[in-house]
């Protein structure tokens, strides 16, 4: 029995879903990214599947196959793209050597711009369209009833229903990277701008702390100094001593407090990591020598042992304070960056000393592992302040830093001055060299406009190549159906079709059509085969005529140009 408590509450949920109406269960779970993937896959299949019911140039034996094959194209189309625009190519070609089909070439158009679209890499595909090329040759070539006139129209298919639309699916796939990058950096623009902010209040923070110091603090610094000394003056009575001795202690009192409250304000004034506690004291080798016996596979490695000791320029001579500290911090910031963004990387501390400047570089490789569930770091996608702080703190002693990718990981350097000199100029590109955002933005820019190039070029340096190939082989089937006047001549009425056939040409004039124009071929004959008089000459023509496995009749026919 439903107690009084929980009736007005489900009383409530069914008039709520009352009010919703009958489809709300519908448009909740469309709504969903699996459900709305799943009704895009049944949308493509039946495009993809109505030529089968309405065109009918395939045979049914093809076609009653081809739907759930379809299917499953359509199923496969996100997870293996080139799998799924392989279906509809073997299909069509098992229908002709042509590849051409109106029954599947739809399929094959659809598939292929996804292909383009969804695929990362760009060689599988084309390798896939050499191998449907090379299978067509070869299919041209075997198949009978078959010839290379056959290729020409599989190379011709495969261009303009497969290379062109996977063209036009691979600059859709970079304008959505370029739309992707431009977000990113907008969005990274932001958090910049809010970094920006932050750091001119804290400087401001930091300026008013120096004035209230220089002023307020020698102020009461002589208030102090005076009362001591009216304290101490003769003349002066008990009760004016005493006054002067509080005098002096309230002066004392403010500083100390003005002194608490500056350190206040200047806190953080950075806002970047400060050095560990105990960090000024170590050096570099008991940095590298802790954070091995923690774990990490890292190496030092150090030059400019050779020089003597008592020289300045030798490893194992004392450093500038203010330079050592500089260095330890470098290599202490890329060590931590290097075991938080790629964990199980090996890292290479390398420190090389010349005679007048020392040289830091801290390189580490690729991330050894990664949970399973992990997702690459996006580029840069920490907030850079320490880096930043880095390349502030070389760049006040005069020297230079830089943090960049390399080719199998990253790679922090510095080289400082051991004579500390006036600051570097500051540039905007300090750490990268040039701006890690803009520069991704251009690069999609220029992807996608190598895209919009390909998809204009390469169908047309694909047709314009076709074309030639295709004249080449004109003229070399129009001069390989020539039949010479001696051959002609030596033929003679009644020999064996057999004796006669290893002296014709290896091209009649037309291989798939009879002639046009020409005269009616003699009664008694089974078959004509017709040859040219000359490589460029469409009349007059040879004709050979069978019967009965004889050469029954042959002349020299003229082509009825109005019939042509």
């Amino acid at each position: 029995m439903t107690s009084p408590a929980r009736a007005p509450r489900r009383t409530d949920r069914l008039r709520k879903a009352a009010r919703k109406g009958p489809g709300a269960g519908l448009r909740t779970a469309l709504r969903r990214p699996r459900a709305r993937a799943a009704l895009n896959d049944a949308a493509l299949w039946l495009l993809m599947a109505w030529p089968l019911a309405t065109v009918h140039d395939v045979p049914l034996l093809l076609r009653v196959p081809a739907a759930p094959l379809l299917a499953l194209a359509a199923a496969l189309s996100r997870r293996a793209p080139l799998a799924a625009a392989a279906v509809p190519a073997a299909l069509s070609l098992a229908a002709t050597p042509e590849l051409f089909t109106s029954t599947f070439c739809p399929a094959l158009v659809a598939l292929s711009f996804l292909l383009g679209r969804r695929a990362e890499h760009v060689r599988p595909s084309i390798v896939a369209a050499a191998v449907l090329c090379a299978a067509g040759l070869v299919s041209a070539l075997t198949l009978p009833g078959a010839d290379l006139w056959d290729w020409f129209t599989l190379v011709t298919t495969v261009v303009f229903a497969a290379v062109l639309p996977w063209l036009l699916g691979r600059f859709r796939r970079q304008q959505y990277e370029l739309q992707s990058a431009g977000w990113e950096l907008a969005a990274r623009m932001e958090r910049e701008h809010r970094l920006v902010a932050e750091r001119t209040r804290l400087r401001e923070r930091s300026r008013i702390a120096g004035d209230m110091h220089d002023s307020l603090g020698h102020d009461l610094s002589l208030i102090a100094v005076r009362a001591a000394g009216l304290q101490v003056s003769p003349g002066v009575d008990e009760d004016a001593r005493a006054s002067a001795a509080e005098l002096r202690q309230a002066a004392a009192d403010a500083t100390e407090r003005l002194h608490r409250i500056i350190g206040l304000l200047r806190q953080d004034t950075t806002g970047l990591p400060q050095d560990a506690p105990g960090s000024t004291s170590e050096t570099v080798p008991e940095l590298v020598g802790r954070t091995a016996a923690s774990g990490v596979d890292i190496v030092l490695h150090q030059h400019g042992t050779d020089v003597a000791p008592e020289t300045p320029g030798a490893l194992s001579a004392p450093l500038p304070p203010m330079v050592d500290r500089a260095v330890h911090r470098v290599v202490q910031e890329a060590v931590t960056n290097a075991t938080k963004h790629a964990p199980g990387s090996r890292i290479a501390v390398d420190l090389r000393r010349e005679e007048d400047r020392l040289s830091v570089r801290v390189h580490n490789s690729a991330a050894a592992y990664a949970p399973p569930d992990a997702v690459p770091p996006a580029p840069e996608s920490g907030s850079g302040t320490g880096l930043i702080g880095l390349d502030e703190r070389v760049r006040q002693l005069g020297g230079t830093f830089r943090a960049r990718p390399a080719r199998d990981g990253f790679e922090v350097a510095a080289r400082l001055p051991l004579t500390p000199g006036p600051p570097s100029p500051t540039s905007s590109d300090a750490l990268t060299g040039t701006s890690r955002s803009q520069e991704e933005l251009a690069q999609a820019r220029r992807r996608v406009h190598r895209g919009v190039v390909n998809a204009l070029w390469i169908p047309a340096a694909a047709t314009a190549a076709l074309a030639v190939l295709m004249y080449g082989f004109q003229i070399y089937t129009s001069h390989a159906s020539v039949l010479s006047r001696g051959t002609y001549d030596a033929l003679r009425i009644g020999a064996p079709e057999r004796v006669v056939a290893p002296s014709l040409p290896g091209y009649q004039y037309d291989e798939e059509t009879r002639p046009s124009g020409v005269p009616p071929d003699p009664a008694d004959s089974d078959a004509c085969r017709f040859y040219r008089t000359a490589t460029f000459a469409d009349s007059p023509l040879y004709r050979l005529c069978f019967r009965d496995g004889r050469l029954s009749a042959k002349d020299r026919v003229t082509r009825d140009r109005d019939d042509r």
